[in-house]
């Protein structure tokens, strides 16, 4: 009687626990499934939302172009249809980057390297709060924006004396080989003028298997000499672009270009000693003499300038004067382009600062919204896209700012 009883409880908790076993084992592969259906969701969300950003110019639909407020979000160039950016669209967006100071402004920073500055006034940016709002996910969802340019021109300084180049084209994945290149030489010349003019050598090459290709240049003899080059590759359709500035050796001193307005198309040239990532002060008065002009890229590659104001071309920054001005606004035309702006100290100094006007004139990155660091899941989308004629990968990422408590 109690061996009987005995095997009954024994065989009682023997189907006890495989009944405990068998749920641990069915929740489990039910959260399994559960998760699997989330993630799925967050996916197809990320893909809708990325075109949502891609496919429709926003609203208003110049908004890149103005300094209003902006009412819907989008980055198509409202000219073009498919995956065709609008440059200043994507100049409007606030970076991911510390910002700069200017005059108690703050200027969001999508500035790529030394020399190239491209800084718009963070008041007529559009912020990720702002943006998440006009997609409606405020609250549920978390976003990264990338554009990343698809082709990368990598120039590197072998050595001066003369002055030797390696250039190196690159996709995504591959070299860009046997790829036409050309290239356009902007040196300053020192000749002791009160306003500092320069010189443009244009020139073509063509990659090797490796992508690569290798550039001389006889008149620039020293590093004292200040000069600039931009290259640009194209193969296939696409198209890429990449830039190299030297200074000086001995130049402290640069001028900064920020953006004064959209909407108007003016740029403040300020003396660099007033612009910083904090409030800062020099203790020295300094002069910089400057002579700015703006290029558009020409159909055989070259650059081809347009004529500027002649009154705002050229002029002087005083930096720490009661008498004259630290900045001089300069306008624009309306379409893509690059600004280049010789500058010399009064000690005879040189340099050259150049300015993107449209994101890919010379294809800046930008990242912008959150950060996706430490989230439990991040789904991520990419497409190919045209911003300026430069071809940029846009990549979105995407996570649940609420946990798995619903698909979303």
């Amino acid at each position: 009687m109690a061996s009987a009883a005995v095997d009954h409880m024994v065989s009682l908790i023997v189907f006890m626990a495989a009944i405990m076993i068998f749920i641990g084992i069915f929740s489990q592969n039910m959260q399994t499934g559960i998760n699997y259906e989330r993630h799925n969701a967050l996916s197809t969300k990320t893909s809708d939302l990325l075109d949502n950003i891609l496919l429709n110019p926003g609203l208003p639909q110049n908004w890149g172009q103005s300094d209003s407020s902006i009412v819907g979000f989008g980055l198509q160039d409202p000219v073009y249809s498919q995956y065709k950016m609008s440059s200043f669209s994507a100049m409007r967006l606030y970076s991911a980057q510390s910002p700069v100071y200017y005059n108690g402004a703050s200027y969001s920073n999508i500035t790529a390297g030394f020399g190239g500055y491209l800084l718009a006034p963070s008041a007529n940016g559009l912020n990720y709060s702002v943006a998440s709002k006009l997609l409606g996910i405020n609250g549920t969802y978390g976003f990264q924006l990338n554009l990343t340019p698809t082709i990368t021109v990598s120039i590197e300084k072998l050595s001066v004396a003369p002055l030797h180049f390696s250039i190196n084209v690159d996709g995504t994945a591959y070299p860009f080989a046997n790829a036409p290149i050309s290239y356009s030489l902007i040196s300053v010349n020192q000749n002791g003028n009160d306003y500092p003019s320069y010189s443009i050598t244009n020139g073509v090459s063509t990659t090797d298997i490796a992508g690569s290709t290798q550039l001389t240049f006889p008149q620039i003899i020293s590093e004292d000499q200040s000069y600039a080059i931009i290259v640009y590759s194209y193969l296939d359709g696409l198209r890429g672009v990449g830039y190299y500035v030297h200074d000086s050796a001995t130049s402290t001193k640069t001028v900064t270009p920020l953006v004064e307005s959209f909407q108007n198309s003016t740029i403040l040239l300020v003396h660099g000693d007033s612009v910083g990532q904090y409030s800062q002060f020099h203790p020295a008065t300094s002069q910089l003499n400057y002579n700015a002009s703006f290029f558009i890229l020409a159909e055989d590659y070259s650059l081809r300038q347009v004529q500027l104001g002649t009154q705002s071309s050229v002029g002087k920054l005083v930096y720490d004067s009661i008498i004259e001005k630290d900045y001089a606004s300069i306008t624009l035309p309306n379409n893509d382009g690059i600004l280049i702006v010789a500058f010399k100290s009064t000690s005879g100094q040189y340099g050259v600062a150049l300015m993107p006007w449209g994101l890919g004139s010379l294809a800046f990155p930008l990242t912008f919204g959150g950060n996706p660091a430490g989230q439990e899941w991040v789904a991520t989308d990419i497409r190919q896209v045209m911003i300026g004629g430069i071809a940029y990968q846009a990549q979105l990422s995407l996570w649940n700012l609420q946990g798995y408590s619903g698909s979303g």
